[in-house]
């Protein structure tokens, strides 16, 4: 299955990390797996995808991919001001636009 034939704003995936080194983690940054994208090609095709996910009081907290993280697919997502609270990690996050 190709991005092509998926539809891809209201694309549903989780976030599985914050993007981390061995002594480091950046809470501005993301990373995001989404069900059928399984190379680095079709997450290229997210590229500058608007990405939304809501906490618990229904706040919106929108983050922007920026590129792929690896080869299997995933992808790196950048969240403004103080990015994402550890209570999103494993949940669900949607691309909006």
């Amino acid at each position: 299955m190709s991005v092509n034939d998926i539809e891809i704003i209201g694309m549903e995936g989780s976030i599985a990390n914050y993007r981390r080194g061995r002594h480091t983690v950046n809470l501005k940054q993301c990373i995001l797996v989404f069900p059928g994208i399984t190379s680095r090609k079709q997450a290229n095709k997210l590229l500058g995808k608007t990405v939304v996910w809501y906490s618990s009081t229904g706040k919106p907290l929108k983050g922007k991919i920026t590129r792929a993280h690896g080869n299997k697919g995933a992808v790196r997502a950048h969240f403004k001001k103080a990015g994402l609270p550890g209570q999103a990690l494993g949940q669900k996050i949607r691309i909006i636009k």
